[in-house]
């Protein structure tokens, strides 16, 4: 019986944690994982990173709930990895214990101001121009007029 109750107190703990039934389904159907946790901190675009040492195990143990909107792009159902800036990407895979929130790193050059996010797959990719000539040609069949 004490099996159904811890069962019952964790289910009503993720139910509270992620803000009602909707908000636990919303998590559910976006990432794919329920977690509850101590919220770390935000960074300047609407990314909120947790933390939870006790009940998951290392490697675990911190997770990002994505942003809704990047950049001017709804990214509801669309999340991916690289919406996680450089200055939490160290702490996110557990390369240091000091979070940008107490500890901001100091500015690089190489950093871009503006984080954007993968693009690839989209109309706004980068596709090369081509410098060399084909080797192989496509077979475009003879019209029937032009005989």
């Amino acid at each position: 019986m004490a099996e159904y109750a811890n069962l019952l107190r964790r289910a009503w703990g993720q139910i509270r944690g992620h803000g009602g039934v909707r908000g636990v389904l919303l998590q559910l159907f976006r990432v794919n994982d329920l977690k509850t946790g101590a919220l770390v901190g935000v960074d300047k675009y609407g990314n909120k990173y947790y933390e939870d040492k006790k009940n998951c195990f290392f490697g675990r143990h911190r997770w990002v709930i994505y942003t809704k909107e990047m950049n001017g792009k709804n990214t509801t159902w669309e999340v991916d990895g690289s919406m996680v800036p450089a200055e939490w990407h160290r702490w996110l895979h557990s390369m240091t214990d000091d979070p940008p929130t107490t500890h901001p790193p100091e500015p690089k050059k190489f950093i871009a101001e503006v984080h954007q996010i993968n693009v690839s797959g989209t109309p706004q990719q980068y596709v090369p121009y081509p410098t060399t000539r084909k080797k192989i040609h496509e077979w475009v069949p003879p019209t029937a007029g032009a005989q």
